[in-house]
């Protein structure tokens, strides 16, 4: 079974991750955080998943990611907290940067197995979404989006737990809110499960437009498909493409620059060589020929641009992203013609962000070394 620790003495933990040394030195709103620092508070919220029956019902493997979540929900406070001319303390946008931290750190640091990882992830990221769901201006959407990522009913033992972990005065009505997600999300069949659509066309259609009912059903569904690779330099995605996609055109930014002779790390050349990709695409979607985009689409805000044009054509898409281990990505990546200098890499990883299933019609999330 998968553990992050086996030790998970507060005293020891604290010793071995400078993350967690953090947490002492970073304060919190007396107003929603009376029992004081981001430690003391985590240490509250874990023995606060202990006490909890629910949580212990759980088999031992969920137990370890939802106590791993509860380690790292709240470890880029430190880097997120600010205080306010009139003293008030609040640390915004630490859960997507938390996110990103804890990615890292299971990937990088201590190597994880990817579904695993991912969940945790989606805790960290997700940790305070049941408390304000139906505050946010299309709660469903949110919620269903939220699903594709996160088991629902594990993130609401965690987010129990993160409002049983603190001091303060409307401890009641969030986890009443709490108990009204749940409520939400076994109304809207999401409770520990992503959300079924008749079809990949009806989700996408759902969770692209701002105006389709959530039921409904196209009469028309794509006539073609588009390929969108992602994934870091070094993870093989020109190997899998030639073994798995070889019938069809491929649109590659690294061809582009080859063909220009233009170096990777030209940033003046990059908009030209986009612009390029992007025209080619459109001779070929403007046919209703599918094709493969090859490039690194790492982020979100990358994939949506690209997206949004593959489905103004009418294209359904396919994600392909492609991941390998952290040592065996770096050796593979000294190992190309066009290597990308190790900072620019470790700037990548950072960033980031595993497709989600519902940002296209198909998401495919491979991890070459656990296949093998």
């Amino acid at each position: 079974m998968w553990t992050f620790t086996e030790n998970k003495d507060w005293s020891f933990i604290e010793k071995q991750f400078d993350w967690v040394k953090d947490m002492a030195q970073t304060p919190q709103d007396p107003l929603h955080h009376a029992e004081g620092n981001v430690a003391v508070h985590t240490q509250m919220v874990i023995d606060g998943l202990k006490a909890m029956p629910a949580f212990n019902a759980l088999p031992a493997e969920t137990q370890e990611i939802i106590w791993t979540a509860a380690l790292l929900h709240d470890v880029e406070k430190r880097s997120t907290t600010v205080t306010d001319e009139q003293g008030r303390i609040s640390s915004p946008g630490h859960a997507k940067k938390g996110a990103q931290t804890a990615r890292l750190i299971l990937y990088r640091d201590r190597a994880t197995p990817f579904a695993i990882r991912e969940q945790i992830v989606g805790l960290v990221r997700y940790h305070g979404l049941p408390i304000w769901l139906l505050e946010r201006p299309d709660p469903l959407k949110t919620l269903i989006r939220a699903a594709y990522e996160v088991n629902t009913e594990w993130l609401a033992t965690l987010a129990r737990a993160d409002i049983l972990g603190r001091i303060c005065e409307d401890k009641e009505e969030m986890l009443y809110r709490t108990d009204c997600f749940e409520e939400f999300c076994k109304e809207h069949r999401c409770w520990g499960t992503e959300k079924t659509f008749a079809n990949p066309h009806s989700k996408m259609r759902y969770l692209q437009t701002d105006d389709a009912p959530v039921d409904y059903v196209p009469y028309e569904n794509p006539a073609f498909e588009v390929i969108l690779m992602s994934g870091l330099p070094g993870a093989g995605k020109d190997s899998f493409i030639r073994r798995n996609f070889s019938e069809m055109p491929v649109i590659s930014l690294d061809g582009i620059r080859e063909e220009w002779k233009v170096a990777a790390d030209d940033q003046t050349a990059n908009g030209r060589v986009i612009q390029e990709a992007k025209e080619r695409a459109k001779v070929l979607l403007r046919r209703g020929e599918g094709f493969v985009w090859n490039a690194t689409n790492t982020t979100r805000q990358m994939r949506e641009q690209l997206i949004e044009l593959f489905l103004t054509y009418r294209a359904a898409v396919r994600i392909v992203y492609l991941e390998v281990p952290y040592q065996v990505l770096t050796a593979q990546n000294r190992n190309r013609e066009a290597v990308v200098p190790q900072k620019v890499l470790e700037r990548l990883i950072n960033k980031l962000e595993v497709p989600a299933a519902w940002e296209a019609h198909a998401v495919s999330l491979i991890n070459l070394r656990e296949l093998a």
